[in-house]
């Protein structure tokens, strides 16, 4: 049996690359795989799950390798946060510099250029000509927390918007913000207060355009909260563990211009969509809208705990001294690498890259679509893209099928993952470094998978 060092080469890509093919040496789970999950039991809390039952010790352009040298196909990134690709040469080199120099300080204590270099980084990019500022922060639920209170600051309001099938994290606020009850929040409670909820629009569920679902909305939120109670909505662009879910033309559009209105903040949570994932730098541009403020993480340090709030400089502003921040918050190693990673989003072809695999991902999923009427619904943008699964009969969701294809997926070398709120969604969010050739063969696996389902 060959090692999993064995398959280590060198390539023009620069530092120890992988073959891009999906190799079965051992049945999946192998022997050393097992033998770190029966540890994994052993030693981690139960709550901590995983998808894929191998033992990860390399991963490389698309493709993760496990310890009995299994290769397979990486169709989830780390849940959309390698999307230019593990161990990206420029990340990589930014990283071995920055830990050299200095591994932590502390902004609040002593500041450092390359916490504002992001910040500058993130205001220039980010949607909108407007002034800007940004702060830093941990993880995608950190973000979004200080979101939250941002808004709430700048209003003096305490109300609160999320919408159905939104996922915001795992803190108590975000978990109030979460939709799903299983596994996000069951038994977690109670959660914070002041969080209400209004429909999103979901075209393949609701039927309606984007005008009727945003006006839907709307009368909810006035009815049942009120503007003059209300410090701000949030909302993913499209949603992510949600299902995916791409709201109809002019929804989104819609409720910015009810919160400019009426002094509520308008919180886009990109935290899954940003940074090319969708085709554009932020799903925001897909519908032609400027947030108030935005919540990023996952993609933005190429595998480093990274996460940030970047909005109107006024509001942005509106936090007393000391209001904002985090012991680790900007962390040195990791600013470093989201600069690096910035730099591949913005020179190196991602948004170009991620609309050529959208082009793979549909059109081979709306083949499935054209012949098997359990593929009820194919969307999503970019490297962003999911299929919904469901009775043909009934259209009733199909969590099932969903899971009996993930698994068989998994076990033939192809990792992906489910979502949606019936748990009937599989998403596709490859890392766009990833082969036309591998994201062909992993669709073949996952078709022979359906078939035999």
């Amino acid at each position: 049996m060959s090692s999993a060092a064995d398959t280590l080469t060198e390539t023009p890509l620069g530092g120890p690359t992988l073959p891009q093919e999906r190799r079965l040496v051992t049945s999946i789970p192998g022997p050393r795989s097992q033998e770190l999950l029966a540890r994994k039991a052993d030693a981690v809390a139960a709550g901590v799950g995983h998808t894929a039952p191998v033992q990860a010790v390399a991963a490389g352009g698309g493709v993760i390798v496990d310890a009995d040298g299994n290769s397979l196909i990486d169709l989830g990134s780390g849940i959309a946060v390698t999307t230019i690709g593990n161990a990206h040469p420029k990340v990589v080199a930014a990283v071995q510099a920055q830990v050299a120099q200095f591994t932590h300080t502390c902004f609040m204590i002593a500041p450092y250029d390359s916490y504002v270099s992001v910040a500058e980084a993130l205001n220039r990019i980010t949607p909108g000509d407007h002034a800007k500022k940004s702060a830093l922060f941990n993880s995608g639920a950190e973000a979004v927390e200080n979101a939250v209170k941002i808004a709430r600051k700048y209003t003096g309001k305490q109300a609160v918007v999320a919408f159905d099938h939104g996922y915001h994290g795992r803190t108590n606020l975000t978990m109030a913000l979460t939709a799903k009850s299983m596994p996000y929040k069951s038994g977690f409670g109670p959660f914070a207060s002041e969080i209400y909820r209004a429909p999103l629009s979901y075209p393949y569920r609701d039927g309606l355009d984007g005008g009727l679902a945003a006006k839907k909305a709307i009368s909810m939120i006035e009815k049942q909260v009120g503007a003059d109670n209300l410090a701000a909505i949030i909302v993913e662009p499209i949603q992510g563990e949600g299902g995916f879910i791409v709201p109809a033309d002019g929804f989104l559009p819609a409720l910015v211009e009810w919160c400019r209105a009426n002094d509520v903040v308008f919180i886009a949570d990109e935290i899954q969509t940003g940074f090319a994932r969708t085709g554009e730098m932020f799903a925001s541009d897909l519908f032609g809208i400027v947030p108030d403020l935005i919540t990023t993480a996952k993609g933005i340090a190429g595998g480093l705990p990274l996460a940030a709030v970047t909005g109107r400089a006024d509001i942005m502003d509106a936090s007393h001294a000391g209001g904002l921040g985090g012991t680790y918050g900007g962390n040195p190693i990791a600013c470093a690498a989201a600069l690096a990673a910035i730099d591949v989003f913005e020179n190196d072809g991602m948004l170009e890259r991620a609309r050529e695999i959208e082009a793979v991902l549909k059109g081979r999923l709306q083949q499935l679509q054209a012949t098997d009427p359990r593929v009820g619904d194919v969307r999503g943008h970019g490297a962003m893209i999911a299929a919904e699964f469901v009775d043909p009969a009934t259209g009733e969701p199909d969590a099932a099928l969903t899971a009996a294809v993930a698994k068989a997926s998994i076990a033939q070398g192809v990792i992906v993952l489910t979502c949606g709120t019936y748990g009937n969604v599989i998403r596709f969010l490859p890392p766009l470094s990833i082969t036309d050739d591998l994201l062909h063969e992993g669709m073949d696996v996952v078709a022979a998978a359906l078939a035999a389902a």
